[in-house]
């Protein structure tokens, strides 16, 4: 599978912060029965690897993918674990690089045109605008839709449930990355039925 047949897999990518690697499977398994199929395990926290190999391990039914993804190391490991996709808050040439030495596929971060331009040189047109709130939202989507109508984002960082279906209207907008599915309290608590909720309110916004 692609990088863009991975943006489509769902509306929404779960950005998750494991603490406790018991929790990984449990949470994997939650998001999928709401109908989340696609998961992006942030590298910050000591268990974010071994949460991975835990869930590609057990769980079947999701893509899983490694985030904040910062160097050529984190890239290699995050492909050992047995993630299928890396994601970075930026691009550099280091990753890109790593990217093109791996069967990984990459959703590289960009938030000027500059940086699109640089990932587009390097063969890359499906990006995640970080941080998309931040940075200027729908309207940034709309400003670089003219000058980059074959780039295609995944914006993350700051966005909502409420917000996300208005990003999901934008044509260069594959799906969004959001936190708002597994809140830490709803993790902590082992409170799965909850997050599973989330998840099908999210699955829902395709």
């Amino acid at each position: 599978m692609t990088i863009a047949g991975i943006l489509r897999v769902s509306p929404v990518i779960p950005v998750v912060v494991i603490d406790n690697v018991d929790d990984a499977v449990p949470l994997a398994e939650a998001l999928v029965a709401g109908g989340v199929k696609v998961i992006e395990v942030t590298l910050r926290t000591p268990a974010a690897f071994d949460a991975v190999r835990a869930i590609t391990g057990s769980v079947h039914d999701i893509v899983v993918g490694v985030g904040t993804v910062t160097s050529a190391e984190e890239f290699a490991s995050a492909a050992e674990a047995g993630a299928r996709f890396a994601v970075s808050p930026g691009v550099t040439d280091e990753l890109l690089a790593a990217a093109q030495e791996s069967a990984l596929n990459y959703l590289p971060g960009v938030m000027t045109p500059s940086e699109v331009m640089r990932a587009r040189q390097a063969g890359l047109s499906d990006l995640k605008l970080f941080p998309a709130e931040a940075a200027g939202g729908i309207a940034l989507l709309r400003a670089l839709a003219g000058p980059f109508p074959d780039i295609t984002f995944c914006p993350t960082g700051g966005i909502s449930a409420d917000a996300a279906r208005r990003y999901l209207e934008q044509p260069n907008v594959a799906c969004v990355g959001g936190s708002w599915l597994t809140p830490k309290a709803a993790i902590d608590a082992e409170d799965w039925p909850a997050i599973t909720a989330l998840a099908r309110q999210a699955a829902s916004l395709s």
